[in-house]
């Protein structure tokens, strides 16, 4: 072999070992910018079958009914982003929840609380060209059930564009239910990305990370 093609060998090399340096980088870089994903949980005993016209995202409001729906009354809003931190339009959300008193609107919920006919407990909808969703509702009671007191929380089931996320989202100012609940206990260190950041007096945000 020529000296020149000798040369030109390690120059090719060198070109190659490069190019391959640059993208492990940008692959190092890019997994580093990757979000980590909303832990999935159970659905739940309670998830709503029978559903009332209604699936708005403004549970404390029903159409034809004189008063709202009892309880503080809250707005949660956020996004539902890929693991990249990019929006997710179009994604669709269902959400369902017990009232103030800790009872769901569901025939296999035994709890002695009271119903709330004014309360619409489950909604569908869809988060816009930036992610965003909101909902306006009441903010639910714990309750005792077969596992232990559960602390309040909201469910939500969120499909993007290829993935299906089952969760529960959970409330910053129950810092101490929420340490004894046993669901939010299984999910160890993972736990504080299901807790919603407190966003003002009865307002709250969370930010749903899918797979894509």
């Amino acid at each position: 072999m020529r000296d020149d093609d000798h040369l030109m060998s390690r120059r090719a090399f060198a070109g190659t070992a490069l190019a391959a340096a640059t993208l492990l980088g940008a692959g190092v870089a890019r997994a580093a910018e990757m979000k980590a994903m909303t832990p999935g949980q159970t659905i739940g005993p309670f998830y709503p079958i029978q559903r009332l016209a209604e699936a708005d995202a403004d549970l404390t409001m029903i159409k034809g009914h004189k008063n709202r729906a009892k309880g503080t009354v809250i707005e949660v809003t956020g996004r539902v982003l890929d693991r990249y931190g990019n929006p997710v339009s179009g994604a669709k959300l269902e959400l369902w929840q017990c009232n103030a008193a800790g009872r769901y609107a569901h025939p296999n919920d035994v709890a002695t609380a009271p119903l709330d006919p004014d309360f619409q407990g489950f909604a569908a909808i869809a988060s816009g060209k930036q992610g965003e969703w909101r909902i306006t509702t009441i903010k639910p009671a714990g309750y005792e059930s077969p596992i232990g007191h559960r602390t309040p929380h909201i469910h939500f089931d969120v499909s993007g564009r290829t993935h299906r996320l089952i969760t529960q989202m959970y409330f910053p100012d129950e810092e101490a239910t929420n340490a004894k609940d046993a669901l939010y206990k299984e999910m160890g260190g993972d736990a504080v990305r299901t807790v919603a950041r407190a966003d003002g007096v009865a307002r709250y945000n969370w930010d749903i990370v899918l797979m894509d």
